[in-house]
């Protein structure tokens, strides 16, 4: 896997679905992750998994988790990236 461009396409994605709601986060939890692959404009091909989680306790803040990996060694630990967003839709801790 090409650490570096994992890296671009992950934050690429984090930053496309940091503008979602939180009732969009919350519709997510207990559910089936989103998941999806990319083909890289340098033909490398990756899978994205995301998923929501309660951060504490149900109703309060929602951590969602994103994953990328290219199904080689790295499926079994997957680059990631985190961000917690609040019921009023700011982010915890930035």
């Amino acid at each position: 896997m090409d650490n570096a461009e994992a890296r671009a396409e992950l934050s690429r994605i984090v930053s496309e679905y940091r503008h979602k709601p939180y009732a969009f986060w919350v519709s997510l939890i207990d559910s089936e992750p989103i998941t999806f692959e990319l083909t890289t404009a340098r033909g490398r091909w990756y899978q994205v998994e995301i998923q929501a989680f309660w951060d504490d306790a149900p109703g309060g803040d929602v951590r969602v988790l994103f994953s990328i990996d290219d199904g080689g060694w790295r499926a079994w630990m997957p680059m990631g990236d985190d961000f917690i967003i609040a019921q009023d839709g700011s982010f915890v801790g930035e």
